[in-house]
């Protein structure tokens, strides 16, 4: 046999091409097989039929057919979000042209450990981190100020429009300011991390981390650290005189360069902007959310978060070693700001508090700002993790939902959930890029002192893994493809197709709605029925591969769940899904199916 090709080099994209048309030939007929949005059978027919498509997995002569063999395999056993009946999960349907550009990132391959293996991707990861994290953080507001935005505060009447319910064209954002929760904060509370006064890496809570300077990759690196400029921190105070050069180094006195000018002892450091790092999803980018508190804090944190958080939070705290999590319960689906300020009240810090921007089960927003007062009324700091309805930031008409996300200190987005990005595709944004101090590492072979000097840029701090491809490629070609329009765009169309799935079931005598869609979430259950049914209904459903639906407890009952983000699902695919789910309950409890 000789030598396959290879996918990059001068040859690579005459090698790809032949390939390429297998695969999408395969991809073609896989669907057909299918039928549906799902393999029919359930779990043991899947199994048998891949069983039979793969024979030997690692034959002593190989087969020629097996690309076209597996991926028609693969695409017949799939779960297809494309598919208008495909609703269980925040699982979206990429889009082809993301899905184009990570082929090649997958054909060029490089990885974002350090510059001389990824030298162009690892500069359109800075720029589009960059752009994110401004993004959330103020600059890239639509108004471009940085302000509110002049429709994101209050509704008509007064009320906070922070996600509780959506806003319609009969009841529009109008007008209205938000304090700053920072302004709200009790007179004699101690600062927050993450504000000014915010503790260090090996600061005590409440005081100044001492100087530094900002290297490249955005990793804040403080004298007496390695690689820092010089004489250790004062404790409790700040790093000395000095001034802010070009590219973000702070130069303190008596340093090169630096003016020996005297500065207060009570001047905070020079504010630094905000920052982002590429993460592979919610998970990851919780966990890291996390560790920066910890090292914020000093090395010790305490979560607390609603009973509708995320598990992913809960099992970073254990693997971060860090106490068991207080949960504070959430009867009504939110963090409820004055039961969070009770246990704010009793219990001793550091405390990192986590609110959620779209919950799995229903799509809820906490009300972010006034969470926010409370975290920094107690000195606590705020996660927020957006990972659903972080997408929510690029509509004009949703955007206000998300009032009150620019004061989290740091904050997850999944862009593969409301960005429409091929898993994985995930997003950590932080207020101050000095938190990622806590992520440098130093390898030799990586990013090695004098290299660093030199002027090659020092990856290891933008992550926790070592390897890793550039996801952002995908990223930035529907970034840039697209626009905020265009994005909005798809935004605003699935939170209007729930709207309009919810009103189906609505008026439909036969279903009860749980609530009205926040994002693009409908909770609904046939009426009357046991949980043991609407569980029936559902699996038999997916046994049959005729839809896909998922399930939720948010009252102690039982919902299926219907996460529209198919921007192409219409009126009939919704009536469609309806129809087979009365027809379901009708043949497990009746024994019969209507008409």
């Amino acid at each position: 046999m000789s030598t396959p090709p290879l996918s990059s080099g001068p040859e690579g994209p005459h090698a790809l091409r032949p390939l390429l048309e297998i695969v999408l030939d395969a991809l073609e007929t896989g669907t057909r097989a299918r039928g549906g949005p799902l393999p029919a059978g359930g779990p043991d027919a899947v199994a048998a039929r891949m069983r039979e498509a793969v024979g030997e997995v690692l034959p002593a002569q190989g087969d020629p057919h097996a690309l076209r063999t597996l991926v028609h395999a693969v695409t017949e056993g799939a779960a297809d979000p494309a598919h208008p009946l495909c609703t269980a999960h925040l699982h979206c349907p990429p889009l082809a042209l993301a899905t184009a550009a990570d082929l090649a990132a997958s054909a060029l391959n490089p990885s974002l450990d350090s510059w001389d293996q990824g030298p162009g991707a690892s500069e359109l990861e800075a720029l589009v981190t960059k752009a994110l994290a401004s993004e959330i953080y103020g600059a890239g507001k639509p108004d471009g100020t940085g302000a509110p935005h002049p429709h994101r505060e209050l509704r008509t009447g007064g009320e906070l429009c922070t996600g509780g319910e959506p806003c319609t064209d009969s009841e529009p954002c109008t007008g209205g300011e938000l304090r700053p929760p920072r302004e709200l904060r009790s007179a004699d509370a101690r600062p927050g991390a993450g504000e000014p006064g915010r503790a260090g890496a090996s600061s005590v809570a409440g005081e100044f981390h001492a100087g530094g300077e900002l290297r490249s990759g955005g990793a804040w690196v403080g004298v007496g650290e390695s690689g820092g400029t010089g004489a250790p921190p004062r404790a409790g105070g700040v790093g000395g005189a000095g001034e802010l050069r070009s590219g973000g180094a702070w130069v303190g006195a008596g340093e090169s360069g630096g003016t020996g000018a005297p500065r207060s002892a009570t001047a905070p450091r020079p504010p630094e902007p905000p920052g982002s790092l590429i993460t592979t999803g919610g998970t990851e980018s919780n966990q890291l959310a996390l560790l920066l508190a910890r090292e914020a804090c000093g090395g010790a944190v305490r979560l607390v978060c609603g009973a509708n958080a995320h598990h992913s939070l809960a099992r970073a705290a254990w693997l971060l070693g860090l106490p068991e999590p207080v949960r504070v319960p959430t009867p009504a689906g939110t963090l409820d700001p004055g039961a969070l300020d009770e246990t704010l009240t009793r219990l001793p810090g550091p405390l990192l508090v986590a609110a959620t921007a779209g919950t799995t089960d229903a799509g809820l927003i906490d009300p972010l700002p006034e969470i926010a007062a409370r975290c920094a009324a107690h000195g606590a700091r705020l996660h927020i993790d957006a990972a659903y309805g972080g997408g929510l930031l690029f509509s004009d008409r949703h955007r206000a939902r998300l009032t009150g996300l620019d004061t989290a200190d740091t904050i997850t987005l999944d862009l593969h959930k409301l960005g429409w990005q091929p898993v994985a595709t995930g997003l950590l944004a932080v207020k101050d890029t000095r938190d990622l101090t806590a992520l440098g590492q130093r390898a030799d072979y990586l990013n090695a002192d004098d290299d660093t000097d030199a002027g090659l840029p020092d990856l290891l701090g933008r992550s926790l893994r070592t390897t890793r491809r550039p996801d952002v490629l995908k990223l930035a070609v529907t970034l840039k493809t697209l626009g905020r329009s265009g994005l909005g765009a798809l935004v605003d169309q699935v939170c209007a197709t729930a709207r309009e799935f919810a009103a189906l079931v609505d008026g439909h005598p036969g279903f009860d709605l749980y609530a009205h869609p926040v994002i693009s979430t409908v909770l609904f259950r046939p009426a009357g029925a046991a949980d043991h049914t609407v569980a029936a209904v559902r699996r038999a459903l997916l046994t049959d591969g005729r839809a896909v639906l998922g399930r939720a407890r948010p009252d102690g009952r039982l919902w299926l769940k219907a996460t529209l983000l198919n921007p192409t699902t219409g009126p009939d695919d919704l009536t469609a899904l309806l129809h087979l789910v009365a027809a379901g309950h009708a043949t497990l409890v009746e024994g019969h199916t209507p008409r």
